[in-house]
């Protein structure tokens, strides 16, 4: 699990998308991606068109679209099902030997046959090439992969993990043109070979334009006739004025809360054809504690911390409601969810309950300490989050709290050096399942940076809950993971991210490529 590449870049990132209104009219030719075409504005990057490359969210976009995966999440769904795949299974309830059967028929958009082949070699080469910014953490359990004949795959994995058809579900699991793909190498030319639902006709620093793949056997039922991808690179206001001036149908991943709010609900959004579709997603971001530094690193400053923080007003002024308070490691919607962190430390501020902690810490005086951001990679209302944080902190009387801003490649070495007592990550999840929210922050290499160890967690429970093929099976288990981080407070939730698109009303779909699995469908989407 990458630290760098999964995280959160922006609030609410992967799907806080709006626009102003001033001199937003509807126009039955917006986008001008032709009839049938839909004409989608995101502010990410995309950062590689060959998925043993990219690991960032753009990518995944991509990724989904144009490649498929042996399974995939069906629309609204969190449990993986057969795609490329006519049927997966275990061996026997065992979760360390992975069978898939092919469909029969499939090709490449170039019309090459798609066999167990070009599966066997789609994983071997993302493990072999090992892209620091590639997919390479989520199939590490792998050990080899056999062929018997051309539909059958069959994966033999080094330890019990009942996660894996998750993994490759997702972008990871992309499967691509043995005879299209150097075995050793990236492919350099902004160019894909999948057999997904759509084609990449051609990428550049501001558009990719996709058409639809006559020759894709799966499930997705394709509603459109083509795709463009508009990339504003991070430009909010850029995007904005696409969407008012109707260079752009969708506008998706991107801007602030504020825009959301005023144009939710609003008659003028209505009378101008503009609407906004709310989702659910598995987003969240938290309050990070080094548990070495001097004074985070005391449980009764961490305690305090918790008694202190009002997520409801977090969410209510700097977020305007596009987010929903998290008092949980695992969020809602996803398997194994609870309310650890309500339960031992309530949803109101109680300020004597902090000063105890403090005092029977040690901290007669007012405790100083710094809060870190970096807007450059989780956004703007980061910074205005943690001062919103620091002020309820002072409020109390019991803390001297102030805000520290740096850009993000500092942020992140600092981090490492183990200067910061207490910063904010976000995260994105891989695959919906609580595996995403536990194993990276609390097992081996916790991408946290925040030198936490819990043996219980590391050494029984997290192993434990990746070997449960029956994943409901592992809701207690997960529960006690929660419940102990909860006592421990190596980190602090704040908040679970809403998805949103907005789009002009000739636009229908959309509520199907907003949920918890993070996949954007395109083939969900109908203009006209």
């Amino acid at each position: 699990m990458k630290a760098h590449n999964k995280w959160l870049t922006a609030p609410l990132a992967a799907g806080l998308a709006a626009a102003t209104l001033s001199g937003c009219g509807t126009d039955k030719d917006a986008g001008t991606g032709g009839a049938g075409t839909v004409v989608v504005g995101i502010s990410d990057k995309v950062m590689a068109t060959d998925p043993a490359a990219g690991y960032d969210p753009g990518s995944w976009l991509l990724f989904n679209n144009v490649f498929q995966s042996l399974l995939s999440f069906p629309k609204g769904a969190t449990t993986p099902q057969p795609e490329a795949a006519d049927k997966c299974e275990f061996d026997k309830g065992a979760s360390t030997v992975y069978t898939c059967t092919l469909r029969d028929g499939l090709k490449f958009s170039n019309g090459n046959p798609l066999t167990s082949e070009d599966v066997k070699f789609s994983f071997e080469r993302a493990l072999k090439i090992d892209d620091p910014d590639g997919p390479g953490p989520l199939l590490s359990t792998i050990d080899t992969i056999e062929t018997p004949d051309e539909r059958t795959v069959v994966f033999k994995l080094k330890v019990p993990d009942a996660t894996f058809p998750s993994k490759i579900a997702s972008g990871a699991g992309s499967i691509v043109d043995h005879r299209a793909y150097p075995g050793d190498a990236l492919r350099g030319d902004h160019k894909a070979v999948g057999s997904g639902p759509y084609k990449l006709e051609s990428f550049s620093d501001t558009e990719a334009v996709f058409s639809v793949n006559a020759d894709y056997k799966g499930t997705a039922k394709v509603r459109n006739t083509g795709i463009k991808l508009k990339f504003y690179q991070g430009d909010r206001k850029a995007l904005a004025e696409g969407l008012k001036n109707g260079d752009v149908d969708v506008a998706y991943r991107g801007l602030a809360a504020a825009d959301i709010k005023e144009l939710n609900g609003s008659p003028t959004a209505g009378q101008k054809g503009i609407e906004v579709i709310e989702g659910s997603s598995a987003e969240v971001q938290h309050l990070v504690f080094n548990m070495k530094d001097p004074v985070a690193g005391k449980l009764g400053v961490r305690q305090a911390i918790a008694h202190l923080v009002d997520r409801d007003a977090l969410v209510q002024d700097v977020y305007q409601s596009t987010a929903t308070p998290l008092y949980s490691i695992v969020p809602a919607g996803i398997l194994g969810h609870n309310t650890a962190f309500f339960d031992r430390y309530g949803d109101r501020p109680q300020p004597d309950k902090a000063k105890k902690a403090l005092r029977d810490a040690g901290f007669d005086d007012k405790v100083k300490l710094t809060l870190w951001s970096t807007p450059s990679r989780f956004g703007p209302g980061t910074d205005q989050q943690l001062h919103a944080i620091a002020k309820q902190l002072n409020n109390s009387g019991l803390f001297d709290a102030d805000v520290q801003s740096v850009e993000y490649d500092q942020y992140e070495k600092d981090i490492e050096a183990g200067k910061y007592g207490v910063y904010v990550k976000g995260w994105v999840p891989d695959y919906p399942d609580p595996d995403n929210f536990t194993q990276p922050f609390f097992g081996e290499g916790n991408v946290l940076g925040n030198h936490y160890e819990n043996k219980k967690i590391t050494n029984k429970i997290i192993p434990d809950t990746a070997a449960a093929a029956d994943r409901t099976s592992a809701q207690d288990e997960f529960a006690k993971l929660q419940n102990l981080v909860a006592e421990d407070l190596p980190i602090l939730p704040l908040w679970q991210a809403k998805q949103y698109a907005v789009a002009y009303n000739t636009v229908s779909g959309l509520e199907w490529t907003l949920d918890a699995s993070t996949v954007f469908r395109f083939w969900e989407i109908k203009k006209g």
